[in-house]
């Protein structure tokens, strides 16, 4: 089920209603999110429920009896049970075909040919994020760092919960878990702020994203047919595309568990007003990155044990994530390029500092902030190009045909899919959002409104669902699908 559907729209507030007519029965209030999360997960496919419903059996049980025993081989031995059965439910559906095609591949290189055909495999929605959510509960109390669910009931609700059982956020146990322990009061300011950042996902899904990725479909699935700043244009489109797409979804996620009372992580701080790489990865997908920091990278080393090491233990994040995002060369070379910037940012950030110290350059100047972001968002639009692309072939025509720089296309961007009105309404509505972003990076904007007079609020929350009815993409042009359900 999709949060931009009339289904979601019919669904999500019978279950509101139902969650806080029930809500002081603990038991009976899950069981409902539990049902509800079945049904939203498979309203899509139900035969992919029996996944989530296996990994969360084998970790319950896995969780509750690395619990109990002391004994260090059997607590690592349970789990590696809880490592294989997730990771192995991930590698076959969404890498099996990946090392079939490598396989048969490295084989051609020698000039050898093998009759081997890929596998007839659907990629079941959401995967990549809910293995990951309930590995770090079994990682977390073999670590002695949590506690086991107190019953199945709550942890098969937190493993399913359907606001973010999709796309994210990636949830750790700690945070999550014990909240499907107690009892939520119902709260209006909670829930009018919930509905007002669903409200604001549905925007930069349905007016920007929704819209800007005709233009960026038409140029990225016909790459020969297209140079220069209209492959540029169709890039930093993208970057808005996927933006919006997944921190809109990010957004109705957060504000969806909100209006129930609960509280969900922050996924996205304004990623594009970042000043490097690295900064950009602390306000992208914050719940990935993290999960990563905590689960893969610390495992490695992290920066414990010299800075060749911190080095080689930063790549191997980025690649692993890279690969994470996708079984294709591109995702990989995606992630490597993310992972090699990182560590010569890591490498050169005392130099740069001098540097600009020995020219006088106030690290707090308007100008410089501006110059830093400008090229930090150059970077991540170049590597967007093999996160787009449909082939790596395809990613080759795109960054030779954008070399060709033509003043003449400036003007020509309409043929691109975007009639005149469309492009500037997109135009327009990337311009907003960028400076609300701007103007809010240190205070909250619900808060700001919730002090302004009730004519004003409620013209403004007027002015959103308004939009979302005229400027909202609709019909066969809108994609069916959010970008990271892929994922």
């Amino acid at each position: 089920m999709l949060f931009n559907s009339l289904d979601f729209a019919i669904f999500f507030p019978i279950i509101f209603i139902l969650y806080w007519a029930i809500s002081r029965n603990i038991t009976a209030r899950n069981i409902l999110l539990l049902v509800a999360s079945y049904v939203f997960y498979g309203w899509w496919d139900w035969r992919f429920l029996f996944l989530i419903f296996i990994s969360s059996v084998v970790d319950f049980i896995v969780g509750k009896k690395i619990y109990q025993t002391e004994n260090k081989q059997k607590r690592k031995q349970l789990l590696l049970v809880s490592l294989l059965v997730n990771l192995g439910f991930l590698a076959y559906f969404k890498y099996a075909n990946f090392f079939i095609e490598t396989f048969v591949d490295s084989f051609r290189l020698f000039g050898k040919e093998l009759e081997v055909s890929t596998l007839n495999i659907i990629l079941p929605v959401g995967i990549s994020f809910y293995t990951f959510q309930t590995l770090s509960y079994t990682i977390d109390i073999y670590r002695k760092q949590l506690e086991p669910s107190k019953g199945p009931l709550p942890f098969f609700t937190f493993v399913a919960f359907f606001p973010q059982l999709v796309a994210g956020p990636i949830e750790r146990a700690s945070h999550l878990l014990p909240q499907f322990y107690t009892k939520h009061k119902f709260d209006y300011n909670q829930v009018k702020s919930g509905l007002l950042l669903m409200a604001f996902g549905l925007f930069k899904k349905m007016v920007i994203a929704d819209r800007v990725s005709i233009l960026v479909n038409q140029v990225y699935n016909n790459p020969e047919g297209y140079q220069g700043y209209e492959i540029i244009l169709a890039t930093i489109l993208f970057a808005f595309q996927i933006y919006c797409d997944f921190s809109g979804y990010s957004d109705i996620a957060i504000g969806a568990g909100r209006t129930m009372g609960f509280d969900l992580m922050k996924n996205f701080r304004s990623p594009y007003l970042s000043k490097s790489l690295t900064e950009f990865w602390r306000r992208w997908h914050i719940s990935l990155s993290t999960w990563f920091r905590d689960y893969v990278y610390i495992p490695l080393g992290g920066s414990k044990h010299g800075k060749y090491n911190t080095y080689r233990n930063l790549f191997l994040v980025f690649l692993i994530s890279g690969l994470w995002h996708g079984a294709a060369m591109t995702f990989i070379i995606w992630g490597t390029i993310h992972g090699v910037i990182i560590v010569m940012e890591k490498a050169f950030t005392a130099q740069r500092n001098k540097v600009a110290a020995v020219l006088g350059v106030d690290k707090k100047s308007v100008s410089r902030k501006i110059f830093y972001i400008g090229v930090t968002f150059t970077v991540v639009c170049f590597a967007w190009i093999f996160f787009r692309a449909n082939s790596l072939s395809d990613s080759m025509v795109i960054i030779k045909n954008g070399t060709y720089l033509n003043w003449s296309q400036v003007l020509n961007f309409y043929k691109l899919g975007l009639n005149p009105q469309e492009f500037w309404t997109a135009f327009i509505a990337i311009f907003l959002l960028v400076l609300f972003e701007w103007t809010h990076q240190k205070t909250s904007f619900t808060k700001q409104l919730s002090a302004q007079p009730l004519v004003f609020r409620w013209v403004f929350y007027l002015m959103i669902v308004f939009a979302l009815i005229i400027f909202g993409v609709y019909g066969d042009m809108a994609p069916k699908e959010f970008i990271y359900f892929q994922f």
